[in-house]
Formats: structure tokens, C-alpha cells, sequence
């Protein structure tokens, strides 16, 4: 364990460090092992989202959470209460496994987040693991992974059932929470006559039912088509608003995270690269991915002043220095797409970067057209289909790109 933090044992909500490491098969890590690191803290009734591109790690770190993936190192604290936390003779074999929806028994299934202990001794000294039922965590799956012999009402009854509650009692509560979801009415119904949307609402209060700390969620709208994703999302946003434990999504959808979620933490190869609220993360990207899905073309150079050179020798020239005061040093420099302006011949007018450039790529995009650029600097160009045809935009073509310096964004790497 290096520089392991010791976990808040005392606080509310949820304190992780997640080491996963996993070896497919290969004859070393750099071939094909794979390897989680990820500290994440979330309070209580606040919403986090796991952001990133498939592989990242995002469902990896949300199976630790829920005990259905073993920890190699960190530790797992949710409400003062120690989870999962490696010992130091903890071996491989105990690795979390769940069976698919039609091999596996309400008692085992792992959409209820349910998982036997396993049988080979691995509670050793100083090793601390809690089994998924144990756990006041809930979980909705992409999948949803409905009980399919059971009815909207006895699958949402099922968590508070197993909780003690008499079969009365939790049919009425989940009643109650399907009312909230708006399904009422629906309760007598299969998961195989309900819509996709009622399916991952009956998933939603299933998870909710039994009051939970903790409460995951894994691209719970990846599945639905879009009319009903934004209607799903509203409710969503409903319920996770009102909702007084933590809350952990993944997800690859930036609207999702940004509707969704207080805090976004952008995962990449297995690691946190960006963290923050909304606003942050989407004004100063730091990875080229993060840069993509918010529109933005970056760039990494060198900051003096009030110019940023980049490693191709392109100097890029801000109208303020470096993180508003002036500062050299590793910087990052940003732009829209729709602060670039092209032009048949070089531009004269005003100071501003300008640069000689071949069209790669022409494409509708929403009400502009899309220009890709190569040249000393690759940017994408949001200009008008007017503009486009004026300039008569087709790939191969010469052209001048500008962007004036106070479109140019930039902050310390």
C-alpha cells in the first residue's frame, strides 16, 4: 500500500479508495492487465458521476461499491462503516462474481446488489469485507435486471421483504414507491409487459425501497430511446434531488452527468484525470476526451505571457496571461470551434492567430456546418452553411483559419 490515506471512519456519506487490479490472461500487465485507481468521497445527498470512454474503469469502480468485485487495496467506508479493506495476505481467488438474470435466484441476484459470501477463508486478519446484501447499497443496472417471475409490485417489495418486513407491509410500501414513479396502476404487471422506460422505473424504486445509503447507478438510460430517455431523466433528476444518502452514476453521456449530477469525476484508463462541478470541468478540460465532448479544441504547450507554444513550434496568442495573472509555466489552450473564422487569403485586420490550413472534413453539425482542419494546428471550424458555400469548402482544400485571442482560453496544466 503506497501513501495509503486512512479512511474517514467517522464521517458521513461515502469515502473510497479503489485498487482493482485484474490480469486476463496475458503474459504481463502491460499486454492485458487492466488496473483501477480511484479515490472518491460523495455526501450525503449528493449526486457523482463517473464520466468517461467504455474501458475506462467506470463500471469496474461501481462493481467494488457493491461487493460484487473484490478490492486489491484501498478501502470502502460508507457512513463510518468499513465495507471492504484488503488485509495483507488478501489472495485472488476471492473475486466478486454474479450469475446472469436466468441462472440466478431473487437470493443471489445481483440486481439487488445480493451476493454469498464466499467459502475460502479470506476474512483473515486485518482483512474487512462486507457481502453485498449487507451493505445499504441499492443498484440499477443498464439492464435493469428485473426479476422476470416476479410483478412490478413483488420485485420492489422484494429488498424491504428481505429487510424483515412482512409481506403486507413491503407490498404496501412498494405500492407506495411505484406510485412515486409514477407507475401506478402497474403493479400486476411482468417486467415483459413493461416499456423500457417502466422497466427502469420499476428498477429505480426497487433500488430506493429500501432506503439506502448508497445508491449506484450504471448508465441507467443507455438502454431507452431518446423520447423516453429525457423523460426518464427529468424523473431521475427528481428522485436524486430528493434523495438523502450518496449517490454514485456511471455514465458516457456528458448530458447525463451534467443533468444529473452535483460533481463530475472523468475517468480514463483507470484513473480520475478531471474532477469537479459542471461548470469547471466543461470551461477547462484537460484530456483530449473531455475536450471532445464538450466542444472545445485543446491544446498543451508552454505559457509565457501571453502566448502558449505548443510542441510543433505553433505559438498561440491570448488577449490575458496565464490564469489571469501573468505566470510561465505547463499550460493548456482552448477554443470553440466557433471562434474560428476562415478565409480564402491571409486575413488582415486586428491582431489575432492565424494559420494556413487543408480541409480534411466537411459535415453538417446541428445549424453549422463542421470543418476539420490540418495543417501545424488540427481544430475543428463551426462555420455557417452560407459561409461553407461561399467559400466553396470541400476536403483538400487551401484555407486560412483565425481565431481571435480573446476566444483563446488558457489555464495551467
Amino acid at each position: 500500500m503506497n501513501a495509503e490515506r486512512q479512511p474517514q471512519t467517522g464521517a458521513a456519506g461515502l469515502d473510497a479508495h479503489l485498487v482493482v487490479e485484474r490480469d486476463t490472461g496475458g503474459r504481463g500487465r502491460d499486454e492485458s492487465g487492466f488496473r483501477l485507481e480511484l479515490r472518491l468521497r460523495v455526501a450525503p445527498g449528493e449526486t457523482v458521476a463517473l464520466l468517461g470512454p467504455n474501458g475506462a474503469g467506470k463500471t469496474t469502480a461501481l462493481r467494488a461499491l457493491a461487493g460484487l468485485e473484490a478490492l486489491s487495496d484501498g478501502h470502502i467506508v460508507l457512513n463510518g462503516e468499513v465495507l471492504d479493506r484488503p488485509g495483507p495476505r488478501r489472495g485472488r481467488k476471492r473475486t466478486a462474481r454474479s450469475r446472469s438474470p436466468i441462472d440466478a435466484s431473487p437470493s443471489d441476484h445481483p440486481g439487488t446488489g445480493v451476493r454469498r459470501p464466499s467459502p475460502d477463508g479470506s476474512e483473515q486478519r486485518g482483512d474487512r469485507w462486507v457481502p453485498p446484501e449487507h451493505r445499504g447499497i441499492g443498484v440499477v443496472f443498464q439492464d435493469y435486471l428485473l426479476f422476470p417471475h416476479l410483478n412490478a409490485i413483488d420485485n420492489v417489495a422484494f429488498g424491504p421483504r428481505r429487510r424483515g418486513l412482512g409481506r403486507t407491509e413491503a407490498r404496501a410500501h412498494a405500492a407506495d414507491w411505484l406510485d412515486r414513479v409514477g407507475l401506478d396502476g402497474f403493479g400486476k404487471r411482468r417486467p415483459g409487459q413493461l416499456s423500457g422506460g417502466q422497466a427502469q422505473r420499476v428498477a429505480l424504486a426497487r433500488a430506493l425501497a429500501t432506503d439506502p445509503a448508497l445508491l449506484l447507478l450504471d448508465e441507467p438510460l443507455a438502454a431507452l430511446d431518446a423520447r423516453t430517455r429525457l423523460d426518464t431523466r427529468a424523473e431521475l433528476h427528481r428522485h436524486l434531488t430528493g434523495h438523502p444518502g450518496a449517490a454514485v452514476l456511471v455514465t458516457h453521456d456528458p448530458v447525463d452527468a451534467l443533468m444529473l449530477a452535483d460533481r463530475l469525476v472523468v475517468i480514463e484508463d483507470g484513473r480520475a484525470v478531471q474532477e469537479g462541478d459542471a461548470e469547471s470541468v466543461t470551461a477547462r478540460p484537460r484530456t483530449d476526451y473531455i475536450a471532445r465532448l464538450v466542444g472545445l479544441n485543446l491544446y498543451r504547450g508552454k505559457a509565457s505571457g501571453r502566448t502558449v507554444r505548443l510542441a510543433s513550434g505553433t505559438v498561440l496568442t491570448t488577449a490575458e496571461p496565464l490564469g489571469g495573472a501573468e505566470a510561465d509555466g505547463e499550460a493548456f489552450a482552448a477554443f470553440a470551434p466557433s471562434a474560428v473564422a476562415l478565409y480564402r487569403e491571409e486575413p488582415d485586420g486586428s491582431p489575432r492567430n492565424t494559420w494556413r490550413a487543408s480541409v480534411a472534413g466537411v459535415h453538417r453539425h446541428g445549424d453549422s456546418v463542421r470543418v476539420q482542419l490540418d495543417g501545424p494546428l488540427r481544430a475543428a471550424a463551426d462555420v455557417t452553411p452560407a459561409a461553407a458555400a461561399q467559400l466553396g469548402l470541400e476536403p483538400g482544400q487551401t484555407v486560412w483559419a483565425a481565431v481571435k485571442a480573446t476566444e483563446i482560453t488558457a489555464y495551467p496544466a
